[in-house]
């Protein structure tokens, strides 16, 4: 005859949270052990891809972590992935680039104006 397991805990109920698997003592008995939830990498907060270099946990284990376990050595580390990261990088530099065009082509406009109101 099978062996009726009883729960460890008050949850009855079979959701996600409480989910179980039957382990045998070494004194010869079943015994519920509660599985913990599996976590998940962490995604581009962009792109939405997984983060490579990053492990994979729930976020209380994750608060637990050493620093290196939940980021990449790179500015926006466990936040972007690295593509984003670039395009970003070269975005501000373009911008940039533009407003010195910009203020450059302004000083020639007004030297052109200084040269018509001279003649």
């Amino acid at each position: 005859m099978v062996q009726r397991l009883t729960f460890r805990r008050r949850l009855s109920y079979n959701t996600k949270s409480n989910r179980r698997k039957v382990v045998k003592t070494p004194g010869g008995r079943l015994v519920y052990h509660y599985l913990k939830k599996a976590g998940k990498v962490p995604r581009c907060g962009h792109c939405k891809i997984k983060l490579p270099g990053i492990e994979k946990a729930r976020s209380i284990e994750r608060s637990r972590m050493s620093r290196r376990r939940k980021m990449v050595k790179r500015s926006y580390g466990g936040v972007l992935c690295h593509k984003c990261v670039k395009e970003k990088i070269v975005r501000a530099f373009l911008i940039e680039e533009q407003k010195i065009v910009q203020k450059v082509i302004r000083a020639q406009q007004a030297a052109a104006k200084g040269q018509k109101n001279k003649k």
